[in-house]
């Protein structure tokens, strides 16, 4: 598992690439409407990333 830098940092250009990310999928599969359900959008969307980045997010335990 990969160690957080500057965690503040990191998770606001996450949300920022996630925004960017929705805003096309808002557009673009959903005709520009606006999205109901954006935060499961969002929870999945950064899920993904972080895995593919290589990051976990784990219980303290």
């Amino acid at each position: 598992m990969s160690r957080m830098p500057d965690t503040e940092a990191f998770l606001r250009e996450l949300l920022i690439r996630t925004a960017e990310a929705h805003g096309g999928y808002e557009r673009d599969v959903l005709g520009g409407v606006y999205d109901e359900a954006w935060p499961r959008w969002y929870a999945a969307f950064m899920a993904r990333t972080l895995a593919a980045e290589g990051y976990a997010i784990e219980r303290p335990g």
